[in-house]
């Protein structure tokens, strides 16, 4: 019979992990939006923004088209609400990151990986156990089976040859 003890260690560690795993989960989406974010607002910054002289020894040559760029007013606007969106999705990944876990001191985590090895060993034993007697059950029931079906038989043969 399985203890409960082996198996417990076990599944709150995976429990625990699951919980790391589920935030690490949440952090690759947070970093994925936000490179979306980051990726969606350079496209906007580069594609409706006008050319603007920087420097006075390089004049501008071309200009665009006052269809494929915005405002100035529009232009700031929509740029500080970028620089927001970038900041609030930021914010949130430093949150996630601060709540995962401190790394586990390779001595600990060697330690706690050996408890769960012998646990591993002992659920393996115990189960190896619970299938010999199963197949040993399992035996003594045909075997009975068989005994009684073979002495029906014999009372038959007995019977019909009486």
């Amino acid at each position: 019979m399985l203890t409960n003890t082996a198996g417990q260690g076990f599944a709150e560690a995976m429990l625990q992990d699951l919980s790391h795993m589920d935030r690490i989960t949440q952090l690759q989406d947070e970093i994925q939006q936000l490179l979306m974010i980051m990726s969606n607002s350079i496209a906007y910054l580069t594609s409706r923004s006008n050319f603007v002289q920087v420097s006075p020894d390089i004049p501008i040559t071309k200009q665009r088209n006052p269809e494929k760029y915005d405002p100035p007013d529009v232009f700031e606007a929509n740029k500080k609400e970028l620089v927001a969106d970038l900041m609030v999705k930021a914010k949130q990944v430093e949150y996630l990151i601060n709540s995962l876990p401190e790394p586990e001191p390779e001595e600990e985590q060697a330690k706690r990986l050996a408890a769960l090895e012998e646990e591993m060993q002992v659920a393996n034993t115990e189960y190896i156990q619970a299938v010999n007697r199963a197949k040993n059950l399992h035996a003594q029931v045909k075997e009975a089976l068989l005994s009684i079906l073979s002495d029906t038989d014999a009372d038959l043969v007995a019977e019909y040859a009486g």
